[in-house]
């Protein structure tokens, strides 16, 4: 997850410690007061089930019951254990995490435990009751997905009108008074609502904009012959850079990041050392301090019955069962998967065993090199740098 308005305007906040490391002592000496350690954001999908069908969905998620997910009871216990591991932040997720009954329950006992809770929804059941239950049990953001505007959105999801009840879902929320944002995945089908997307978040005052590159799992992979070609995944990027500068400008308080494409950190500082030089070492010890993609290492997933996987995209990969063991000594363990996640650097072959910029990258996602490939140490194909820029 990369801060593009923060990074390229100079400003580094206190929830920045999620992204920039959770913190190092070479860290920042701002966030020197946040967790010393690596101890990993936790998306949880706490149901598979779905009321909508999106043509992106890693989960490959239908509106359907899916049985064998965990219980309240285990639910609670599971929230105890990442507690006492010093999990900074449980991402509830789905499926869609609204249609799960105990979901406040659930989100209420970790806010209790001191767990910084955020939610992930389509928005499609925020609606202003909703939202106001959603703020008193304590989530402290709220993502809502956006893939279009209008029709294209209602095509991508699945749904006829999904648009506007999502819509509704940000006003809610918003109203609410929940720290808002959207969930934008990039792709061919809605690389042209690009800009409309901007508007749309600015206009509606949200809090933040993602902007995810498209990640090949669930269906997700089935989509993948409409992924940007390189060069405009590249031109795409630049136009977040631009805008992201354009709102900075203009006082706009609207946070821009990108995520699941580290290629755009090297791109970011590529642009630093164009336009501020003179900021350039600051921008990239922040990059290297974060550290590219930390899946494995400071991102976890745990899915709806109970398996743990080094993030959301890959649940061919699982490394425990937080019914036969805690998550902490699962995650503290000498698994040979999450070996290969964290030793990266002496695994991967073609150009990233030689790319100069391999500390601000990591190798990219994992889970679109093996899609695409087969083969965990391949490049990750969604790469848009060249080699000239990239390799030794």
């Amino acid at each position: 997850m990369l801060s593009v308005s923060r990074l390229l305007t100079g400003t580094v906040g206190p929830q920045d410690a999620l992204r920039y490391g959770r913190v190092s002592e070479r860290g920042p000496a701002h966030l020197l007061h946040f967790s010393r350690d690596k101890k990993p954001v936790v998306v949880w999908n706490a149901t598979r089930r779905c009321n909508l069908h999106c043509a992106h969905c890693y989960s490959d998620s239908r509106d359907r019951f899916y049985p064998g997910e965990l219980t309240t009871r285990e639910g609670r216990h599971l929230i105890t254990d990442l507690a006492a591991f010093g999990a900074p932040t449980l991402l509830l997720s789905g499926g869609e995490p609204l249609m799960r009954p105990d979901l406040l329950e659930l989100a209420r006992a970790a806010r209790e435990a001191g767990l910084r809770t955020v939610l992930s929804t389509n928005g499609t059941l925020l609606d202003a009751a909703a939202a106001r239950e959603v703020a008193e049990a304590g989530f402290s953001y709220v993502g809502v997905s956006i893939d279009g505007i209008g029709p294209l959105h209602d095509k991508l999801r699945g749904k006829r009108g999904a648009f506007d009840q999502a819509l509704r879902g940000v006003q809610a929320a918003s109203a609410a008074g929940l720290r808002t944002g959207l969930r934008f995945t990039l792709h061919a089908l809605n690389r042209p609502d690009l800009g409309a997307i901007f508007e749309l978040a600015e206009r509606e005052r949200v809090d933040r904009l993602c902007v995810y590159h498209l990640a090949y799992a669930g269906r997700g992979e089935r989509l993948r012959r409409f992924d940007l070609e390189p060069d405009e995944t590249r031109r795409a990027v630049e136009e977040i850079f631009d805008r992201a500068e354009d709102l900075a400008r203009r006082g706009i308080g609207l946070e821009v990041l990108t995520v699941d494409n580290p290629a755009d950190n090297v791109l970011l500082l590529m642009r630093v050392r164009r336009t501020q030089p003179e900021r350039a070492a600051e921008v990239e010890r922040l990059l290297r301090w974060n550290g590219g993609n930390q899946s494995g290492i400071a991102v976890a997933c745990v899915d709806p019955v109970g398996r743990v996987h080094p993030d959301q995209f890959s649940w061919e990969v699982t490394v425990g069962h937080v019914r036969a063991s805690p998550f902490g000594e699962i995650w503290s363990s000498a698994n040979p998967m999450l070996r290969r996640y964290r030793r990266r650097p002496r695994r991967l072959r073609g150009r990233c065993a030689s790319c100069r910029f391999y500390a601000l990258c990591n190798g990219g996602l994992r889970a679109r090199a093996v899609s695409a490939t087969g083969d965990f140490a391949a490049p990750d194909p969604a790469c848009y740098l060249s080699d000239a820029e990239v390799l030794h």
